[in-house]
């Protein structure tokens, strides 16, 4: 290996550990959502976005 590339071992550590990360926080985003919609608004009914472009 010449200097200034990067090893397959390195590329792959690298791929898995972004694997998890996105997992993470497509996980966390829909829990978060989730919880969201779920709030109650006041009168018993669960609150709604009114638009999802506003996000």
């Amino acid at each position: 290996m010449t200097t200034g590339q990067i090893g397959a071992g390195t590329v792959l550590i690298v791929l898995i550990a972004l694997y998890f990360v996105v997992k993470w926080a497509v996980k966390n985003g829909i829990k978060e959502a989730y919880r969201e919609i779920k709030e109650p608004c006041g009168d018993g009914t669960p609150e709604l976005p009114e638009k999802a472009d506003n996000l």
